[in-house]
């Protein structure tokens, strides 16, 4: 069995816990809620917005230091521990244990020879961590009287886990325990390291994930110093925002959605065990299987006795694995960018392109996506460049030819070119508009000297440097 641990408060430095004027904290805690939930800044603003905010939830942390509930020993002490717990609560635990992958971190590894869909793995809904199980709670009264709690599952999912790290004897203190301490996910990021992202795709996402989380703190931490309803939660004074940071990661590197017990709706849930699998390029092999109330997982390839079993996490590219689970995936068969593309309405064939579009299902402005593999663009894409790239005759008989119909569904199918001119034409334009996207980024491979695996991926770089004939810096 691992080491046995109990909740302990963090103490600061001089060995007693830090005097903080309530007052004090619930001014800046205030500020805060005013700054995340202002309007929008104007477009160039949204750096020094963020450094306003990372500002005051830094002064928040130095007055909330040594307040968060951790465990004693590391997370690894705590794995024997889960496997009893899920044994004892009728979880499969006899074909895989916990190892470490070294740069890939901890992982399930075979401890027999594991066939390509055979069924290995099976989690009862017991042992999960549900917004039902939440509902049950002791959070079920705040839950019930709150409304972003009702409208946001993962928020809810983040409160009842930090509800049941601070009870000792919470049913799912194993799992809880066995969790990381921190996490890679921009949110634990040191503002130096957010300003290499400047002139990313990434940025503006990570720079709102940060706000977001603020404003949602600020908020919760207001609401459980006020609400009837939260005076028995043991997490009331303790709220700290490296709690919240911590919870709201754990929920988003880990949430999945499940069927609700009479398989009317779908909810958001923690799968113990299960969510120690690594990613792989493949496809989904875990499902639920309502008739045994359980979360199942076929192999997804055939495995050897202590080789790694992996899952696929999902079409996600490099920059959503990022930002939303903490890691790089090398040879992501999915990486893509987001390109923006649209027809001026100040163009003189305006009205007839949005006309083919419309037509088509295609809006006449939409974000796009660049594929590293092939094909490299999809059939949406291929057909708004095709309409984008057509000349006023080729307009008219797409709107009113023979068979003008029937020549809209060929717009996306590569084997129906408009003609051969529209053809270089369009190719050509998106080959410039991939060099203006690789010029946003202040470096290429070289970045990953300041910021390994974050910025662009390989495959993206090799991808937009194929279509623009760019070298390597």
């Amino acid at each position: 069995m691992g080491k046995k641990s109990r909740v302990k408060t963090q103490k600061s430095g001089s060995g007693a816990s830090a005097v903080v004027s309530p007052k004090e904290t619930m001014n800046l805690i205030s500020e805060l809620l005013q700054k995340c939930s202002s309007a929008a800044p104007s477009a160039g603003k949204e750096w020094e917005e963020y450094v306003q905010i990372r500002g005051l939830v830094e002064k928040i942390c130095k007055k909330q230091k040594g307040m968060s509930i951790v465990f004693e020993g590391s997370r690894e002490d705590y794995f024997p521990d889960l496997m009893s717990w899920a044994q004892e609560n009728g979880a499969s635990c006899d074909s895989f244990t916990v190892a470490n992958f070294g740069t890939e971190g901890y992982g399930l590894r075979a401890t027999r020879d594991i066939k390509a869909e055979e069924l290995f793995l099976w989690i009862p809904r017991k042992m999960l961590m549900t917004v039902e199980s939440a509902q049950n709670s002791v959070l079920g009264p705040l839950y019930s009287q709150d409304r972003i709690l009702q409208a946001m599952g993962n928020v809810t999912l983040a409160f009842h886990l930090l509800c049941e790290r601070a009870n000792p004897s919470s049913f799912w203190q194993p799992y809880i325990r066995s969790l990381p301490q921190e996490y890679d996910t921009p949110l634990f990021y040191q503002q130096d390291e957010v300003q290499v992202l400047l002139g990313t795709q990434a940025v503006q996402d990570v720079l709102s994930q940060y706000k977001n989380t603020a404003r949602q703190y600020a908020y919760f931490y207001k609401l459980l110093q006020t609400h009837p309803a939260a005076s028995k939660l043991l997490l009331k004074d303790s709220f700290t925002f490296e709690d919240y940071r911590w919870a709201v990661s754990s929920v988003m590197t880990r949430q999945n959605q499940i069927p609700t017990e009479d398989g009317s709706r779908i909810i958001l849930a923690l799968i113990p065990v299960w969510d120690m699998c690594n990613h792989t390029n493949g496809l989904i092999t875990t499902g639920y299987n309502l008739e045994d109330d359980r979360c199942e997982c076929v192999a997804l390839q055939d495995y050897k006795e202590n080789e790694q079993i992996y899952i696929f996490y999902g079409t996600r590219s490099n920059a959503e694995f990022v930002i939303h689970s903490g890691f790089f995936f090398q040879d992501n068969a999915h990486d893509r960018v987001k390109i923006k593309l649209g027809v001026s309405k100040s163009e003189r064939l305006y009205a007839m392109k949005a006309e083919v579009l419309a037509r088509a299902g295609i809006p006449a402005s939409c974000i796009f996506a660049l594929h590293c593999n092939e094909p490299p663009i999809s059939a949406q894409l291929l057909a708004f460049l095709r309409v984008f790239c057509m000349t006023e005759e080729e307009l008219k008989d797409y709107l009113f030819g023979d068979r003008a119909i029937n020549k809209i569904f060929t717009l996306g199918k590569s084997e129906f070119p408009v003609s051969w001119e529209n053809e270089i034409k369009l190719w050509t334009f998106l080959e410039t508009r991939a060099a203006l996207l690789l010029k946003t980024y202040k470096t290429t491979s070289q970045v990953s000297q300041l910021a390994p695996n974050v910025i662009c991926s390989p495959s993206k770089l090799i991808f937009i440097m194929k279509l623009t004939g760019a070298k390597r810096s």
